[in-house]
């Protein structure tokens, strides 16, 4: 298998010192239809928020109750673009980090707010890490774009409205009671996420299916440590109607994980393994998947590379998330035609979104006519 991906990525460019270029040339839409202004600036700003989950969210490795957030805006000749970066703990960001990088950020040296790649390069170059900072300001961007087109995004990148997949509703760790409800609140949603990667995996999987027969997907944060175990728990699992595997192991353990995704019946996908566009390449061989946060990501611009280079290394594709406003999941759900996979249900468990965008119809995403990144209604700054 490591063989058959090298001589894939070499044919291919992909490593040697092939450079990967997937952008957009939006500077040529403010060309055409004179969008720019001379004298105008782009001003951005930035205030701190705490979503309120609905549940406790327990994982294989901890719990909360509460995800701060940074909610940001650019604003350019009266059009405002939203933004957003979602913090987890395990992340390594907080809203003190968040504003300490978003405090270094000059957009006002640039003057064509289309120069979508040179802006986006400068935000990455400011300091390392701080992904959910930096993805804060290009989903402000993409917004204050679209809306500057009057386009939603996926229209801009040419995709089909009507190919969007079903989201997953995710449904934690917990006792059976709390379980059963939960699975009872998600009855409008056609595919449930369970956490698993404790003692009681299989007790939460019959738990859940002594309630409903709905196809399952299963996120393991990496609980799995022990190969053989994890192939015995895949295969009792597709035995279950559970359709696919996300982070059984360790990400440490690379040989592991090939080993088990050629002889797992379930196709596994990288999540904590899989940060930025590099980690696409990395994961080729050893996933049968993989799953874009736009958090971990740096937001839509590179993620819009991810998934390009992914698909054309034959892999699968989730859209995940983090807990988050309605902000950052309109935006993720932009890339939604183009995939096979979502689980974007982040705004679906707080209970304090000041935001409005993205729907779920029956279970599957939505996508609204709203220009940018789809929001209906914005919270008030």
């Amino acid at each position: 298998m490591k063989h058959n991906r090298r001589q894939f990525l070499t044919r291919s460019g992909i490593i040697g010192g092939t450079a990967l270029t997937l952008g957009l040339n939006t500077n040529l839409y403010s060309k055409n239809f004179n969008i720019t202004k001379k004298n105008a600036n782009m001003k951005l700003s930035f205030k701190p928020y705490t979503l309120e989950l609905k549940h406790v969210f327990t994982i294989a490795t901890s719990s909360r109750s509460t995800t701060p957030v940074m909610l940001t805006q650019i604003e350019y000749d009266g059009v405002i673009g939203y933004g957003e970066a979602s913090m987890p703990p395990y992340l390594g960001e907080s809203q003190e980090s968040a504003s300490a990088f978003l405090s270094k950020v000059n957009l006002s040296q640039f003057k064509d707010p289309f120069e979508i790649e040179s802006i986006l390069e400068y935000v990455d170059g400011i300091a390392e890490k701080n992904t959910a900072a930096k993805a804060a300001v290009d989903i402000a961007l993409h917004d204050l774009i679209g809306k500057l087109l009057g386009k939603p995004w996926y229209k801009i990148w040419g995709f089909k409205k009507d190919t969007t997949p079903s989201t997953s509703f995710t449904i934690g760790i917990d006792t059976d009671e709390v379980v059963k409800q939960k699975v009872k609140e998600a009855e409008v949603y056609n595919i449930l996420k369970v956490k698993l990667g404790r003692e009681n995996d299989k007790d939460m999987i019959n738990t859940i299916r002594s309630v409903t027969d709905k196809p399952i997907i299963v996120d393991v944060n990496q609980g799995w440590k022990e190969k053989e175990f994890a192939l015995e728990m895949i295969n009792w699992l597709n035995e279950r109607n559970v359709k696919l595997i996300e982070q059984p192991m360790p990400k440490e353990q690379i040989d592991d994980m090939a080993w088990l995704t050629e002889h797992s019946p379930l196709p596994t996908f990288a999540d904590e393994s899989l940060q930025r566009l590099p980690d696409v390449i990395k994961a080729h061989g050893v996933y049968t998947g993989i799953n874009i946060k736009l958090m971990k990501c740096t937001g839509l611009r590179e993620a819009h590379k991810m998934l390009t280079l992914a698909k054309s290394l034959g892999m699968q594709i989730m859209l995940g998330c983090m807990t988050e406003t309605s902000c950052a999941i309109s935006a993720a759900s932009q890339l939604a035609p183009e995939v096979e996979w979502a689980d974007l249900d982040g705004n679906l468990l707080i209970s304090n979104d000041p935001f409005e965008g993205t729907k779920i119809i029956n279970g599957k995403i939505e996508l609204t006519e709203d220009p940018g990144i789809g929001l209906s209604k914005a919270a008030s700054y």
